[in-house]
C-alpha cells in the first residue's frame, strides 16, 4: 500500500464532515475523498440491508479510488455495516464511529448519561452491547431525535424549527439529571452551539470525531502508511443534488469545495 494513498470517508449526507475536519486537523498531510451518500440521507430510518448494500457500494467506488483506509463516518452505518466490510476486506484499514459511553461515564457525577441518537443507531444490536457493558459504572438514557439529520442537511443549524425539535428531545434528558450528552450522529456537531444554548453550562457534551481522528492515526502509524507530503487537493462526492450538496459543503467546509456526482 503506497503512504501516498487517499483516505475514504462516507456518511449518509453532511455530518461527515464533522469528523472529516478532526481528521484534517489530526493528519494535515493526508488527501481526504469525501462521499455524502445524500439520496439515501437519512440513513438512520433505512433497513439494515439497505444501509449495508449503500456501504459496500460507496467502499467500492472508494477502493477503486485507490483509498489506503476508510472511515465510516457515520454511526448507524457503523453499528450496521462495518462488520460486513472488515470481513469482505480483511486487510483494510477500516474505522468507525462508536458512541462515546465510556468517556461519558467516566466524566458524569450524577452517575446518569443522555444520548441522543437516531433511531438506527438506538436500535442497533452494537449499541445495545455497548450500554449493557457499562450498565454497572452509569444510567444511561437513550433519545431517538427523527427528523433532527434532515434539518441540519437543509442549512436548518439555528433556526427556530430546529430549536424547537432539539428541545423537546433534550427536555427528557433534563428531567432525567443527565449531566453528560452524548452526540450519538456525526451530523449533532454542526448544532452543538444550539445546544449549548438550551443546556445549563455545568452539562458536559460529548462527541466522538477526535477519538476516531486519533485511532485512524494511530492505525496508520502502525502500518507505516502516514504520507510524507500532501500534494493532491480533497475530492468530494455525491449520490444526491450536486447544487445543493455544493452550497451546503461550502457553508460547513472551511477549504474551497468542489463536488462531483457519485452515479452509484
Amino acid at each position: 500500500m503506497n503512504p501516498q494513498a487517499p483516505i475514504g470517508v462516507f456518511d449518509s449526507g453532511l455530518g461527515g464532515l464533522s469528523v472529516l475536519a478532526e481528521i484534517r486537523q489530526v493528519l494535515p498531510l493526508e488527501q481526504l475523498i469525501y462521499v455524502a451518500d445524500s439520496a439515501y440521507v437519512p440513513y438512520g430510518d433505512k433497513s439494515t440491508e439497505e444501509i449495508i448494500e449503500r456501504s459496500i457500494v460507496i467502499s467500492e467506488f472508494l477502493l477503486d479510488q485507490g483509498v489506503k483506509a476508510l472511515v465510516v463516518a457515520c454511526n448507524t452505518a457503523t453499528a450496521a455495516a462495518i462488520h460486513v466490510l472488515r470481513e469482505r476486506w480483511p486487510n483494510l484499514i477500516c474505522v468507525g464511529m462508536e458512541p462515546a459511553v465510556k468517556p461519558a461515564a467516566r466524566v458524569s457525577k450524577t452517575g446518569k448519561v443522555g444520548v441522543l441518537a437516531t433511531t438506527g443507531t438506538l436500535r442497533s444490536a452494537k449499541f445495545a452491547a455497548l450500554l449493557d457493558q457499562f450498565s454497572a459504572q452509569v444510567e444511561v438514557h437513550t433519545q431517538p431525535c427523527p427528523g433532527l439529520v434532515e434539518l441540519i442537511e437543509a442549512g436548518e443549524l439555528n433556526g427556530s424549527l430546529t430549536r424547537e425539535l432539539l428541545a423537546s428531545y433534550v427536555e427528557p434528558l433534563l428531567q432525567a439529571q443527565c449531566d453528560t450528552l452524548i452526540l450519538g450522529c456525526t451530523h449533532y456537531p454542526f448544532i452543538k452551539p444550539l445546544l449549548r444554548t438550551l443546556l445549563p453550562a455545568q452539562i458536559m457534551i460529548i462527541d466522538t470525531g477526535a477519538a476516531v481522528a486519533r485511532r485512524l492515526q494511530q492505525q496508520l502509524t502502525t502500518h507505516e502508511l502516514l504520507a510524507k507530503s500532501n500534494v493532491q487537493a480533497d475530492q468530494f462526492y455525491t449520490s444526491g443534488n450536486i447544487e445543493a450538496m455544493q452550497q451546503a459543503m461550502s457553508a460547513l467546509w472551511p477549504h474551497k469545495v468542489l463536488v462531483t456526482q457519485l452515479l452509484r
